[in-house]
């Protein structure tokens, strides 16, 4: 073979420069480290494959000795947490759950419609590469003010896009949430979060293993799409990156439906070595980390890859993020069959290359070998970098935390009616049917609770009476305010949407994102939040299966709010029995706050939804929250359902206590016969965010055995009123202070956001 070429013209590749590896996103520290092991000037095609490789978004360079502190054991986990694609639950009866969030933040931002359904195709990918069919998505979005048209386009077109391609792929989307804050302004978060099931005897790893087996690539044909997505995402949103669409990857929803039961095929006939998708550096990223895992290296002719353009050169085919594709390496002897599955989805299947025993990737382009790089130097825990970066404490929580509830003046009760129909106006409180009427919520007929009066989704577990419950959540301006109880926080809530419909909270996949690592209080609130999410994650025992890190989500103004979006997934026993929505369901049900056994009324409003809408305020601290308290909570909850007490379960999250009620009372078209007595401020009772709260229904007979099951756990299981066919109607030691019709409150809540998208 032909030593490697000093790249020329002929590829149009030109000789690298220390000032080109600046360029590629390469520190001049870390190209030092790339002369030092390769021991010569890396060739451009090879400059290429590091900048991708050493990025934030592959290498997880600037958070992953972080990561590493968060709780990855658990007796159902079947992988360890990135090891593979996505993680991997046991759920009993010989099945396993495979599930996984990642971001398409940056693309999103500059090409909203593409940038989220690419998301979605992604993260499907990521879980039929386990040899899971995938049976639900959800997501997460964060944009800034619908006051704005821009934000107005974004948000459109995201929920477009979302839309357009899991409704063609055919796999529901059953759950997700939507907040809306100028922090967000010009770098919206776009999280998308998949859901399978697989028969653990056919599940499939992204490993290469076996000189000699041949190395296919599958699906799509490559195009110049999506080149360099990987090192865009790893920079901050400027005003240079709507000149970056070219980085935004193009998908094909119908391409992707054959894929999938072609990956499945082969992998069920046990035809394959291993499998991974190509995702963030396409080629290049598959072909590395697969290399690495399985202590191996591999030849690529790159000139073999089909392509849909002309002129491409070795560095775009290896760099191109072009969707729908697989990296195979397939069993000796199965070759044949390979090739006849995919010919039947009429899908490209190819064979690129072989497995070798040196450890490095090599890529042959026409004969001339353009790139030798060693496999293991270029991934997450082997050769990549690993840094430590300095934090400090953000000096604005000096001012924030400083705030104190006298600042601002309480409610007075003539005006109780008056803030709880502007709260259930608020864009981040009102209904989301704009935006889930726009999928398909029950395509496959598996599901039991999707989009509406609901906590968390639960689709049925086909076959059986079990079924998975499943949320995404995260509140970030109490991150913002206090990290670390914010991060424990977005795990408590997650986990007790889950309870309240009826599931049992096993494991947590998340998406982390955050502003530029580089700069140390950005970087102080990522420590502080994912210890945060740690502690959360030891006390619910769910352990944290894999997920991804958004970092540089900024724009010229500054970070957005640092958000861990959480992704949990619970377990129903019996979806008939267990599976709960949050609206009343009988006039007469008794209606009922269960709460921790020492918890007493707090004058708290801080980080509030109702500072942030009736005083213009985004200051405070995060609500207190004792983790064992929760856990007490949710177990109470959780057994009463599962006892057949329950009618209905609701958090108390945004907006308080007194939207809980609101939203459980409209969704039914029921009212309601609330009695308050609680002492101090008002604005706190009605609207304060306190943890670990939860609204339940009971019929009267129920009563009692709730009260004795709450308190045997040292749970305070307070009667709070009575459903009822009437007003929803609140009073306060006696003196009526809300008094509104359902109907009222519906069209309020119904209308706010078409209002805005009309």
């Amino acid at each position: 073979m032909s030593a490697i070429q000093t790249p020329s013209a002929p590829f149009g590749m030109p000789s690298v420069t220390p000032s080109m590896a600046a360029d590629h996103g390469l520190t001049e520290e870390e190209y030092g480290w790339v002369l030092e092991r390769l021991g010569r000037t890396p060739t451009f095609v090879e400059l290429g494959i590091y900048s991708v490789m050493w990025s934030e978004h592959c290498s997880y360079k600037n958070s992953i000795a972080i990561l590493k502190t968060l709780p990855r054991d658990g007796v159902r986990l079947l992988v360890g947490a990135g090891e593979e694609n996505a993680g991997l639950v046991d759920i009993g009866h010989g099945m396993a759950c495979a599930f996984k969030i990642e971001s398409h933040n940056h693309p999103s931002a500059v090409e909203p419609y593409q940038g989220a359904a690419t998301g979605v195709g992604g993260i499907q990918r990521d879980i039929f590469t386990m040899g899971a069919r995938p049976i639900a998505s959800l997501n997460s979005l964060r944009f800034g003010s619908l006051e704005n048209p821009r934000v107005r386009y974004l948000f459109d077109g995201v929920v477009r896009g979302i839309g357009d391609y899991g409704n063609s792929f055919g796999v529901p989307t059953v759950a997700g949430e939507v907040y809306f804050d100028p922090s967000y302004e010009g770098n919206p978060l776009v999280n998308a979060m998949s859901i399978g099931i697989v028969d653990v005897r056919h599940t499939a790893s992204a490993i290469a293993e076996g000189p000699g087996n041949a190395v296919y690539i599958v699906g799509s044909a490559t195009g110049r799409d999506g080149i360099h997505g990987a090192t865009f995402a790893s920079e901050e949103i400027s005003e240079e990156s709507e000149s970056k669409r070219p980085s935004v990857q193009v998908g094909d929803p119908f391409t992707e439906k054959l894929l999938l039961e072609a990956t499945l095929e082969v992998i069920r006939g046990e035809h394959l070595v291993g499998i991974q998708d190509m995702g963030a550096a396409g080629i290049t990223c598959s072909s590395c980390e697969m290399s690495a895992k399985g202590e191996c290296g591999m030849i690529i002719h790159a000139d073999r890859v089909p392509m849909r353009e002309e002129g491409m050169t070795p560095y775009e085919v290896l760099l191109s993020e072009s969707q729908e594709r697989m990296l195979l390496v397939v069993k000796p002897g199965h070759e044949p069959a390979v090739e006849a599955i995919f010919d039947k989805w009429d899908l490209h299947a190819v064979q690129i290359g072989e497995v070798t025993d040196t450890g490095n990737v090599e890529i042959i382009w026409h004969g001339e070998r353009v790139a030798e790089v060693p496999a293991e130097h270029l991934v997450l825990g082997g050769g990549a970098p690993v840094y430590y970066r300095e934090t400090t404490r953000p000096t604005y929580l000096d001012k924030t935390q400083a705030f104190r509830a006298d600042q601002v003046p309480d409610v007075k009760p003539s005006e109780a009616g008056s803030v709880l129909k502007r709260l259930l106006g608020s864009p981040n409180i009102a209904s989301k049917r704009w935006v889930f009427e726009q999928y398909d919520t029950q395509v496959r007929t598996n599901t039991v609770v999707g989009p509406g009066p609901s906590d968390a989704a639960v689709i049925r577990i086909k076959g059986t009476k079990r079924g998975l419950a499943a949320k995404t959540d995260c509140n970030a301006r109490f991150v913002y305010l206090n990290p670390r109880q914010g991060g424990r926080i977005a795990v408590a809530e997650a986990a007790r949407n889950v309870v309240c419909s009826g599931g049992e909270p096993v494991a947590v996949t998340n998406c982390l994102n955050f502003g530029n690592p580089y700069k140390p209080e950005v970087y102080w609130v990522f420590k502080e939040a994912v210890g945060g999410m740690g502690d959360a994650c030891r006390a619910l025992n769910t352990p944290v299966t894999g997920g991804n890190v958004s970092f540089y989500n900024e724009n010229p103004e500054g970070a957005v709010f640092p958000t861990p979006t959480i992704g949990m997934l619970g377990l129903v026993e019996d979806v008939e029995r267990d599976a709960t929505t949050s609206d009343f369901k009988a006039a007469g049900d008794v209606i009922v706050l269960l709460s921790p056994g020492a918890w007493t009324w707090r004058d708290d409003i801080g980080g509030s939804e109702y500072l942030s809408v009736v005083h213009g305020l985004t200051s405070g601290d995060a609500p207190y929250m004792d983790l064992d308290e929760e856990l007490a909570v949710q177990k109470v909850c959780l057994a009463a359902i599962r006892a057949g007490l329950v009618h209905s379960a609701h958090d108390v999250s945004d907006g308080g206590l007194l939207i809980a009620l609101a939203e459980s009372s409209l969704h039914a078209q029921l009212g309601a016969d609330i009695q308050l007595d609680a002492s101090g401020r008002l604005d706190a009772q009605l609207f304060g965010e306190a943890q670990s709260r939860i609204v339940v229904s009971v019929t009267p007979d129920d009563l009692a055995e709730l009260v004795r099951l709450a308190t045997d756990s040292g749970v305070q299981a307070t009667p709070i009123g009575n459903v009822a066919e009437g007003p929803f109607q609140v009073s306060l030691r006696d003196r009526v202070i809300v008094s509104e019709t359902p109907a009222d409150l519906v069209e309020i809540f119904e209308g706010a956001i078409p209002a805005y998208m009309s």
